[in-house]
């Protein structure tokens, strides 16, 4: 599928006031994260976090996990998942808003040598990380709604091999989006929480 498809959202230009999150957990636990404010700015509420990051918890372990989060907006997945103990992750947002404001977190929370911040489009990111042979056991994907997007993205992780053995995936979505379906993936769990819905998948 084109690269095209896969953009981020955009950010304005003029989005300088910041959306102010926390840390939830972890050894950064309570610590401020910062995102852009727009209206394209769609970043998960804490609660949906710390119930996305508790049924994980219930399921793995974070320490030593190799980490993508797809779409990253501020970062907030990512970084939850390194302040629990996760041993580095990779940032993909094609806006380079978003990708300033994810190194500033990192640079806040002095974890800049444990992460990596890619500006350009998933699918590109996705081709690139692939060829350099990386593996992840932990996938966060948080595409734009209503464009069916979250199944493709699936497919090509699967696809180009991005995933470690037993890798994990999580996937949020509108609640009115039904949860994608990838061969090699086994849908754990569902769940509703507000305005969205919550995938769990993990790599058979």
């Amino acid at each position: 599928m084109p690269s095209r498809f896969f953009r981020s959202r955009r950010f304005s230009q003029r989005a300088v006031r910041q959306l102010r999150m926390r840390v939830i957990a972890g050894v950064s636990g309570g610590r401020r994260l910062k995102a852009p404010r727009s209206a394209a700015t769609r970043p998960t509420l804490a609660r949906v976090r710390e119930s996305i990051f508790s049924r994980l918890a219930a399921r793995i372990g974070f320490e030593s996990r190799t980490v993508l989060d797809l779409f990253a907006g501020s970062g907030a997945m990512g970084i939850e998942a390194l302040s629990r103990g996760a041993q580095h992750a990779v940032f993909v947002d094609s806006s380079r808003v978003a990708a300033a404001a994810i190194r500033r977190n990192l640079e806040a929370l002095a974890i800049v040598d444990r992460a990596r911040v890619c500006a350009i489009d998933a699918g590109r990111a996705l081709t690139e990380l692939a060829a350099q042979g990386a593996r992840f056991d932990l996938v966060f994907v948080d595409a734009p709604y209503q464009r069916g997007l979250s199944g493709a993205v699936l497919n090509r992780l699967v696809a180009l091999e991005l995933l470690a053995p037993d890798a994990w995936l999580v996937v949020e979505m509108s609640r009115r989006e039904e949860p994608p379906q990838s061969a090699g993936l086994e849908t754990i769990s569902v769940a509703t929480l507000g305005d969205q819905r919550i995938a769990l998948y993990r790599r058979v």
